[in-house]
Formats: C-alpha cells, sequence, structure tokens
C-alpha cells in the first residue's frame, strides 16, 4: 500500500483554470508551478473537449512541448513518461465517466479530481521496477499488479 500524497491545490475560478491551460500551451508556465495537479486538470480540459484520441494527442504533444521549452530531456530516466501520462488520462477518463461532470463547473471537477487523485496511485498498478523503467517512459505499459480499473 502506498502512502497517500494529495495536493490541496484549489481553484476558486474558471479564469484560473484558463490561464493554467495558456501557460501550459505558450510553455510560460514556471516550472514550480508544473505540478501533479497542473498535469491532472490540464488532462481534465483536454477530455472535456476532445475525443479520447485527440486528448492524447494533445496532451502527449503539449507535455514534450512544454519540457523542451524548459529544457527538460527525455531520457532513459527522466523528462516526458508515456506511461504514467497515459495512466493518469485513462484515470482522469474514469472519474469523468462515473457522472461527475454532470452539470458541474470545471472549477469544481478541477477541484474534486486533485483532491482524490493520489500521486502515487500508480504504484497500486505497477512496481517500481517497471513503471520506472525505460520501457514505460519510452511507451505505455501494462500494469503487472493489477489491471486497470
Amino acid at each position: 500500500m502506498t502512502t497517500a500524497t494529495l495536493e490541496t491545490t484549489a481553484f476558486r475560478t474558471t479564469e484560473e483554470i484558463l490561464t493554467l491551460l495558456r501557460g501550459f500551451y505558450d510553455c510560460t508556465l514556471p516550472r514550480a508551478e508544473w505540478t501533479h495537479a497542473a498535469h491532472l486538470t490540464i488532462a481534465l480540459w483536454h477530455l472535456l473537449q476532445f475525443d479520447w484520441p485527440e486528448a492524447v494527442a494533445r496532451v502527449r504533444r503539449g507535455i514534450k512541448r512544454y519540457n523542451a521549452a524548459h529544457g527538460i530531456v527525455t531520457t532513459p530516466t527522466g523528462g516526458y513518461h508515456e506511461t504514467l501520462t497515459i495512466f493518469w488520462l485513462r484515470r482522469v477518463r474514469s472519474f469523468l465517466e462515473g457522472g461527475r461532470n454532470e452539470g458541474r463547473s470545471l472549477v469544481a471537477l478541477a477541484n474534486e479530481l486533485v483532491a482524490t487523485a493520489d500521486k502515487n496511485l500508480p504504484l497500486e498498478y505497477y512496481t517500481r521496477e517497471r513503471l520506472f523503467s525505460s520501457e514505460a517512459r519510452a511507451g505505455w505499459i501494462e500494469p503487472d499488479l493489477r489491471p486497470l480499473d
């Protein structure tokens, strides 16, 4: 069992989320603000706006562009991580498929998602060795501890 690590970032307005989104797209978001909560909120917005293939492509492309703009190099041990990106996109999609988005604001959805998405959750599905392997970083790999819900 992993130790819960939840962020407490709370958005007050849709404009705050749109500012985050603009900073992500134009790569001006400070690295200190490119947190787990920011990643989740970016994923949430894309999944609300686009179908699955388009949301995945845009998030993947955006993270790679953001990383490059901030000098974050993808190597076998650092930078962009495909398995974590897809894992979290799938978790956010499951969050939305639970009917939570019916009549709720983007702010309410983002705050609930951030408050409930423990950043250590992938370690309930993957061994550390598998999750942090160069293969997992380079491409999607299935979990080895239990299947995704």
